[in-house]
């Protein structure tokens, strides 16, 4: 449904933890980290390792 609306010229904010999710379903990504946008792409221009390594960089734990 989420991308039916979306290809209908409707608006769509998803918001998810789910990376493969959020790739399969957006048509552009934003990344944040600790509140604040890291990145932004077309979701064809990423895949999950991209995201993944987004978010962690310069956390504590990388």
């Amino acid at each position: 449904m989420i991308r039916r609306l979306a290809d209908e010229g409707l608006a769509v904010l998803l918001v998810s933890s789910e990376v493969p999710e959020v790739l399969g379903l957006a048509d552009r990504v934003l990344v944040l980290r600790e509140g604040r946008v890291v990145h932004t792409a077309p979701a064809r221009d990423l895949d999950e390792h991209r995201v993944l390594d987004l978010v962690l960089e310069g956390s504590p734990a990388s």
